[in-house]
């Protein structure tokens, strides 16, 4: 783990970085709480709690920059030595079996729509449109003859979300298949 959180260059001067057994006590410390860097760094501040289960030295209280940038360099090499160091001694102990793992995972909030097979396809018909107008403009104007099929495309994705019905929603996709074979026909002349 010391090889993971180790910087490449070390500075003689400034200031002293974190122990590694703080980094890692920090790292539990951020799971087990399920919060966000910024919360710990807060709470690694505020609590004398947290301070004393991270062990960090007196003068030493991290900025959330600090805690990611050295968490996030624990590699998952690393934390499978960590889990298998943890998991013998629990069998020693008695406390557990090792038979079944539980993995959890952090999940973090991105500007991606959750996916589905209509909006899969328009989102083809609406990006390969974009590159087709890129390709226009690039070419000088009108010798890349094409029809915009978006507005059909978003309706029909649209009417299949809202849709009840299998019978329904079958011909909308035959509908939504159908125009974005006709967008990859401006392409290659195979999907006409």
């Amino acid at each position: 783990m010391a090889a993971d959180i180790q910087e490449v260059k070390v500075n003689d001067c400034g200031r002293k970085g974190l122990p590694v057994e703080s980094v890692l006590r920090c790292a539990i410390l951020k799971q087990y709480r399920q919060v966000s860097y910024e919360e710990l760094a807060f709470y690694l501040l505020d609590s004398h709690s947290f301070q004393a289960f991270a062990r960090l030295p007196l003068e030493i209280i991290p900025r959330k920059a600090v805690l990611q940038r050295t968490i996030s360099r624990i590699s998952d090499v690393t934390w499978e030595k960590i889990n298998q160091a943890l998991l013998r001694h629990a069998k020693a102990a008695g406390v557990e079996r090792g038979q079944v793992i539980r993995l959890d995972s952090t999940a973090t909030d991105s500007n991606i729509h959750e996916p589905s097979d209509s909006s899969l396809l328009w989102d083809g018909v609406r990006v390969l449109t974009q590159l087709f107008e890129q390709a226009r403009e690039l070419s000088g104007g009108g010798s890349l003859p094409c029809r915009n099929h978006c507005r059909r495309a978003k309706r029909r994705m649209c009417s299949i979300r809202h849709t009840r019905g299998r019978d329904k929603k079958a011909a909308l996709y035959q509908d939504l298949i159908q125009v974005t074979r006709m967008r990859l026909s401006y392409i290659d002349p195979v999907y006409q």
